[in-house]
């Protein structure tokens, strides 16, 4: 079943095009990754599915309903759970309070307790340090909340926007592989964008390769990490 679908889009930012004509496909149960370097347009996407960009051009289709129009809160409601960049936890709340408050729409409300069981049964840690302010927390650990938070709406779809980013190599894969204990403990959609380009094709069923607002490829995770021009460009090889 295809859960979330892009045809077409674009997105302007002072008179400038972040994104071009981006077609993409989501279908439930998939990992799918964007990939590409710095300043191709990956936070973008994922700021206009979750609703907090306007489209310049095309559409977004999440099952089977247009989402031009629905406002981000909306979305969140609709069962899209965003991670951003650099995590922004509420620091002077606790972990706990960062938690409950992902909890926030109405299908997750009532599975809160459940929800935070199932958070701490992935995050050990964050279950040690639920009374602690979250600004006291180590970037990895500040990753995890953000990650647990993301579970706590009880998401269809969760975007995932640049996890690795400012992590030592070593948390890089403790991050990595939680993400692939959430799918498999949730079933969960995952739309991730990443630079770390081997680490991410390797999570993923699908891929896409962004650069400069445009995609450029796009196929399994064999055919893209086996394909010559992603090998040069991005692995070394």
């Amino acid at each position: 079943m295809r859960l979330l679908q892009m045809q077409g889009l674009g997105v302007t930012y002072g008179g400038l095009r972040a994104l071009d004509e981006i077609s993409i496909q989501v279908r439930e149960g998939d990992f799918v990754t964007v990939v590409g370097p710095n300043g191709a347009g990956k936070t973008t996407l994922l700021k206009s599915i979750s609703g907090t960009v306007p489209l310049a051009a095309g559409r977004i289709a999440y099952q089977g309903t247009e989402l031009a129009g629905v406002p981000s809160h909306a979305r969140a409601a609709m069962g899209i759970a965003h991670v951003p960049e650099g995590r922004r936890v509420f620091p002077s709340l606790s972990v706990l309070e960062n938690l409950e408050l992902g909890s926030y729409r109405k299908a997750a409300k009532a599975k809160r307790r459940t929800s935070l069981n199932m958070v701490f049964d992935l995050f050990p840690v964050l279950h040690e340090r639920r009374r602690q302010a979250a600004g006291t927390l180590s970037g990895g650990e500040q990753q995890m909340l953000a990650l647990g938070r993301g579970l706590m709406l009880q998401p269809t779809l969760l975007l995932l926007d640049e996890p690795s980013l400012g992590l030592a190599p070593l948390l890089v894969e403790t991050i990595f592989e939680s993400i692939v204990r959430m799918r498999e403990a949730q079933h969960l959609t995952i739309l991730l964008v990443e630079q770390r380009v081997v680490e991410a094709l390797e999570l993923c069923d699908r891929g896409y390769v962004l650069e400069a607002g445009r995609l450029v490829l796009e196929g399994e995770r064999a055919t893209l990490l086996g394909d010559e021009r992603v090998r040069r460009a991005y692995l070394g090889a």
